[in-house]
């Protein structure tokens, strides 16, 4: 993990670098912020961690947590809301045993993010998983992919 912090925070000196991309090389090399690179930066660049994770939790990119093997997106704006979004995403998170404030699975397998909008609103309602659009659906056929990954 030191090794990839190091380049972060070479990265971050050469180029000039500032909060947002350090962040968003760390997220892109494991996948979420960890408490100990958060550590590692501030005694490194002597900036507060409160600062990292201000910047962190402003922006809806960034992940404090592990995220799931595989991804979730449901779209819960307008347009998929008026569709049965939210019916979609309650039977979601019935398959995976997720309670409602859950985002990931114990198993680490699966990650069910709720979203605002995906920009799919002639497609309404959509959920992403692992970025493949399913669109103009309902929880049966998004139920049958879930079910899919669990048996690989």
């Amino acid at each position: 993990m030191n090794d990839t912090l190091d380049k972060i925070v070479a990265d971050y000196r050469d180029n000039g670098g500032n909060v947002i991309s350090l962040l968003q090389e760390t997220q892109e090399a494991f996948g979420y912020i960890p408490r100990e690179a958060v550590d590692y930066f501030s005694a490194q660049l002597g900036i507060a961690p409160s600062r990292f994770y201000g910047v962190a939790t402003f922006y809806s990119q960034f992940r404090l947590n592990p995220t799931g093997k595989n991804k979730i997106i449901a779209c819960c704006g307008t347009a998929c809301h008026v569709r049965g979004a939210e019916r979609i995403l309650s039977g979601i998170k019935r398959e995976l045993s997720l309670a409602e404030e859950e985002e990931t699975t114990q198993d680490k397998e699966f990650t069910v993010e709720k979203v605002a909008c995906l920009g799919f609103c002639s497609f309404a309602p959509v959920v992403l998983i692992n970025g493949e659009v399913h669109g103009k659906t309902n929880a049966d056929p998004i139920l049958k992919e879930i079910r899919k990954l669990k048996n690989k």
